[in-house]
């Protein structure tokens, strides 16, 4: 199943619930996912992981080796601010509570894009700080990539 190739609109309701939008839940739902962890690892974006490649992280946290130190300190913060999640019947998660206040993600439009076998979620002044840095300079960017060969 491929994901979803644009980025969708959303909302943080008031009580911590996001209703994923019909692409994202269908994407999830044919990987066979009904329970996510949910946390931040740069206190910029929420990721909503499959368990399954959490637990992919969780493995490369601990075998860092010689990065052992950065593995465990990244792994804390995504403790601190992460959380289970169960996929309810009506397609929402529960955003941790810390989460939310960290990010700002309460009772405002989020973005969602799926990304390295995650969804990433953006709020508003993140989403628009990142599309402002992609605008930038776009014609010598896309210049550039069809030099490497974008169609």
């Amino acid at each position: 199943m491929e994901p979803p190739h644009s980025i969708a609109q959303a909302r943080v309701d008031d009580k911590g619930r996001l209703k994923l939008p019909a692409e994202f839940l269908e994407y999830l739902k044919k990987l066979g996912v009904d329970k996510v962890f949910i946390t931040t690892v740069d206190r910029e974006l929420a990721r909503i992981y499959p368990i399954s490649v959490w637990k992919a992280n969780e493995n490369l946290f601990a075998n860092a080796g010689d990065l052992a130190e950065l593995a465990e300190d990244v792994a804390y913060v995504a403790k601190v601010f992460g959380g289970d999640s169960e996929i309810d019947a009506q397609g929402r998660v529960l955003m941790p509570a810390a989460l939310r206040r960290e990010l700002a993600l309460e009772s405002q439009p989020v973005f969602l894009d799926c990304y390295n076998g995650r969804i990433n979620v953006a709020g508003k002044s993140v989403h628009e700080a990142r599309f402002h840095r992609a605008m930038a300079n776009l014609s010598e960017k896309v210049k550039t990539l069809e030099k490497k060969g974008l169609k």
